[in-house]
């Protein structure tokens, strides 16, 4: 179990996150935000039945998280919903919409549906030592084929959907359960 945290310190992290978050959004460009975990730190999520994905250490977190994961979602915003923080583990659940800047002919946004969050791990010192991860994959499929259908998918985001049809090995790609470090 990682030491107690001041549940002071614990909020004043949540809203320098939710800043840094922002202006990430505005500028369209996540990278950032690899400054607020520590140089070991593990960010990961599950792809599925079949795949993890895991990114080890800032850098890898900056590039592959960060960077070419994020990549194509520039002009998305992902309004956080509920935060959770326990003081004791020093652990921080958000919960987050993904919502498109591309709008429907009736003018909503497109936006993945069913709940997507974040699982923090807090190190002090105003970074995260690991993230996790979640959101629907199948609302995700389903958004994103409703959005190419529309002619309205970013060029980054046609990139990376021809990378993943590539048949090519991705960066921080996994089978289910060899990443580098486990999800759990």
């Amino acid at each position: 179990m990682m030491p107690a945290f001041p549940r002071e310190e614990l909020d004043v992290m949540v809203e320098h996150w939710l800043e840094a978050n922002r202006r990430c959004e505005e500028a369209g460009d996540w990278r950032p935000l690899a400054d607020l975990y520590t140089e070991d730190a593990t960010y990961g999520w599950n792809i599925g039945p079949g795949q993890d994905f895991m990114a080890v250490g800032r850098d890898e977190i900056r590039d592959i998280a960060l960077g070419s994961e994020m990549g194509g979602l520039d002009g998305w915003t992902y309004p956080y919903q509920s935060i959770l923080v326990d003081e004791r583990k020093g652990e921080v659940v958000g919960f987050w919409k993904q919502v498109a800047d591309a709008r429907r002919p009736d003018g909503t946004a497109y936006e993945v549906l069913g709940i997507g969050g974040s699982w923090f791990r807090y190190a002090g010192d105003r970074r995260w030592s690991w993230q996790r991860d979640w959101f629907d994959l199948g609302n995700v499929t389903s958004v994103f084929v409703e959005m190419m259908k529309a002619g309205v998918l970013s060029d980054g985001m046609k990139r990376r959907l021809d990378r993943a049809a590539s048949g090519e090995p991705i960066p921080g790609y996994y089978p289910r359960g060899e990443s580098p470090v486990p999800i759990w």
